[in-house]
């Protein structure tokens, strides 16, 4: 039977609630580059390679015998919106990285995603507890256009590095950007630190990506 784990409350003390520069909205925006993927669960496959002890391939099935677990939390786009209150489900990130064992000297890790986007992310950031490989929001399976059948969700960062339409984790001994990162968007994205831009060309971001 697969295992529930308690429910992880993410959310920022009050005080602190809204990062610096958002606004908080009742709607979920929907924002990507590129067109939405038409993913099938049956040939869906997540692959975890790199500096790690034990690499593998996932599929639908195995992925959700990996447990389950609930997290609540807001959400912050690098757009400056903030949305208070979400609660996704999905298969803890814990569970991936206990499998995976990441080698000593695994520092980052660029997160693989339909249609051959990428990000970055500190591998001290991706193994948080409240981390998930999400399939569903507020009770409701993850639509294809918020990232189903699966994303990735890291609360504590900018809404960019929880990429949609996940398919895996490349362990690296160093930092590599991904794909909005070397296209401006800064290497880390705290939202509390206003850690939008990675370089001074910000028109950048309003032009689209680099080609």
């Amino acid at each position: 039977m697969t295992s529930f784990t308690p429910r992880i409350d993410a959310r920022t003390p009050a005080a602190i609630r809204l990062p610096p520069g958002q606004i908080v909205t009742q709607k979920w925006p929907v924002l990507h580059y590129s067109h939405v993927p038409a993913i099938d669960k049956a040939t869906w496959r997540f692959e975890v390679s790199g500096a790690v002890e034990h690499p593998f391939v996932l599929t639908w099935p195995e992925l959700e015998q990996l447990g389950r677990q609930e997290t609540v939390c807001d959400m912050h786009c690098v757009t400056r919106w903030s949305r208070y209150d979400n609660l996704f489900e999905g298969v803890p990130v814990r569970a991936i990285l206990r499998l995976a064992q990441p080698a000593p000297h695994a520092t980052h890790v660029l997160v693989h995603a339909e249609p051959g986007y990428t990000t970055n992310l500190p591998l001290e950031d991706l193994d948080r507890d409240a981390n998930l490989l999400a399939t569903h929001h507020d009770g409701e399976e993850l639509t294809p256009e918020h990232g189903g059948p699966v994303r990735l969700l890291v609360p504590h960062l900018y809404l960019w590095k929880s990429a949609k339409w996940v398919t895996g984790f490349e362990f690296l001994d160093g930092d590599e950007p991904g794909f909005w990162e070397d296209n401006g968007y800064h290497m880390h994205g705290d939202p509390w630190r206003e850690e939008r831009f990675g370089r001074p060309d910000h028109a950048r971001m309003r032009r689209g990506p680099r080609r």
